[in-house]
């Protein structure tokens, strides 16, 4: 059921959230009493700038020997099994593989040369038409150079 916001309510309201400023204004006021009282803000930062405390080497050992327990213990647990499998080998590629990608990649990009030269003839010749058996035989030209270099 939706309560009807009448005069009396908003003048109420509005005299609890006065109260309410009146409140919070005290304290700051109070708040700001003790900073003056301090001296200067500087105190608070010297305090959040204090110097770390520092461990000794002989503390780090300590703790760096414990962390290497804990963790011995942790894959002990964990069956140990991880620790004695040895890591997998690296995969490499075989020569014969080696030259079959090389030849590949000369393959295509005598294709590209031969389509960017074709587009040229186009652009400088443009009362010939280029068919598309000119294009291929050029790019099988092209491929047969690369192979035999």
């Amino acid at each position: 059921m939706p309560t009807k916001l009448t005069h009396e309510i908003l003048s109420a309201a509005i005299d609890g959230f006065e109260a309410q400023k009146e409140r919070i204004d005290a304290r700051i006021a109070e708040l700001r009493e003790q900073l003056a009282g301090l001296g200067s803000a500087s105190a608070t930062v010297t305090e959040a700038t204090a110097p770390r405390r520092r461990l000794s080497a002989a503390a780090r050992r300590r703790i760096a020997a414990a962390q290497r327990r804990r963790w011995a213990e942790a894959r002990q647990q964990a069956g140990g099994a991880a620790a004695k499998q040895p890591a997998r080998q690296k995969r490499r590629l075989s020569p014969e593989g080696r030259r079959r990608i090389i030849e590949a990649t000369k393959k295509r990009w005598a294709m590209v040369r031969a389509q960017k030269a074709v587009a040229a003839r186009k652009k400088s010749a443009p009362a010939k038409k280029a068919s598309k058996t000119a294009t291929r035989a050029l790019a099988v030209k092209a491929a047969g150079q690369t192979g035999a270099a």
